[in-house]
């Protein structure tokens, strides 16, 4: 029977154990990360020079740690699969073979299921990682190779469910998976095409050209223009701005509603001015066949500070359409933090 023996009594002390368990878990990673060494690259390398399958296994919760490491493997570049050691060694042994690389993940590494497989895999002439939180453990002597997660205890304020230890495994899972994607060379691009389907997909497809407001809708007056001549393209295009170009259809500035505003309060004869003495020249541009999701990074992190439109120009520098941040987010792009 449970014992309610000790517990909290306010929101402050539940908080404090919260921030305990951030705190503690921090602090072993932190650690655990200081002490990675040529272990941890000697199983970088085996698995991106592996020419068959990479597998990976565990039980329990490093069951559940080995699936999220299979999948990330595989988002990242490197194609893997998840295999139950129990179900392994009962007729799924059939998908491996020599040149493979089995990952084992244990927290004791004596887990006798997961200790099985190993031998078996030395059986089939596989290249066998560990992860472990016990380098003197069974599994570590099966293994070639050894990657401590050893933590000095768990956050559990019991230090028995594996908690600290599951977070170790999978940060070390991590590490390697995101090692062998920069030896890889995978890019945005390849992310893409791993994931078409998702928020992320479309934000690394999509292209400025496919969302902006080019042709006929392209607000576009002569760097020769004044103010009077400017507003009807302003008003009618509703982009809340207008290129200014020059003779030779290059740009040479932008004047934004901002800029209008300014220009009525400043001068007794706005719509007299000529725009290029009133523009913003040089804005900031973008070409077509960049990503929308580069566009987004352009207008938020503008030293000067963040912009709501580009203009989109052509490799002389003549402008072919408008961008605004609204187009973007209407296609459901949020920028590269952006979770399915």
């Amino acid at each position: 029977m449970m014992s309610n023996g000790g517990s909290p009594r306010s929101d402050h002390e539940i908080l404090e154990i919260g921030r305990g368990v951030f705190a503690q878990e921090a602090a072993e990673l932190a650690a655990l990360g200081e002490r990675l060494d040529a272990a941890f690259v000697a199983a970088v390398r085996a698995i991106h020079n592996c020419g068959g399958r990479v597998i990976v296994t565990g039980l329990g919760k490093s069951g559940i740690v080995a699936r999220k490491l299979a999948a990330t493997l595989t988002a990242t570049g490197t194609p893997s699969h998840f295999i139950h050691p129990v179900e392994a060694i009962h007729g799924d042994l059939g998908v491996v073979g020599a040149g493979d690389v089995l990952i084992a993940i244990s927290r004791s590494g004596d887990n006798p299921e997961v200790t099985q497989l190993a031998g078996l895999a030395r059986h089939f002439d596989m290249i066998m990682i560990a992860l472990t939180g016990r380098p003197d453990s069974q599994l570590a002597g099966l293994s070639d190779i050894v990657v401590p997660c050893d933590v000095s205890r768990e956050a559990c304020p019991l230090n028995l469910t594996p908690t600290t230890s599951a977070s170790a495994a999978m940060v070390a899972g991590d590490a390697i998976a995101l090692a062998l994607l920069t030896l890889r060379g995978f890019d945005e691009h390849d992310f893409a095409a791993y994931h078409p389907g998702g928020v992320l997909g479309r934000s690394l497809l999509m292209t400025v050209g496919e969302l902006m407001h080019g042709g006929d809708e392209l607000p576009r007056v002569s760097v020769d223009a004044t103010l009077r001549d400017c507003l009807p393209e302003l008003v009618s295009k509703r982009l809340g701005c207008a290129c200014l170009v020059r003779d030779d259809g290059v740009l040479a500035g932008i004047c934004v509603d901002g800029d209008v505003k300014r220009i009525l309060l400043d001068y007794d004869d706005p719509l007299a001015q000529p725009m290029s003495d009133l523009m913003t020249p040089d804005p900031a541009t973008i070409g077509p066949d960049d990503l929308a999701v580069t566009a987004l990074r352009r207008m938020e992190d503008r030293p000067q500070g963040p912009i709501t439109v580009l203009v989109v120009v052509d490799e002389v520098g003549k402008p072919l359409g408008l961008l605004h941040i609204h187009d973007i987010l209407r296609a459901g792009i949020y920028g590269a933090g952006s979770r399915k």
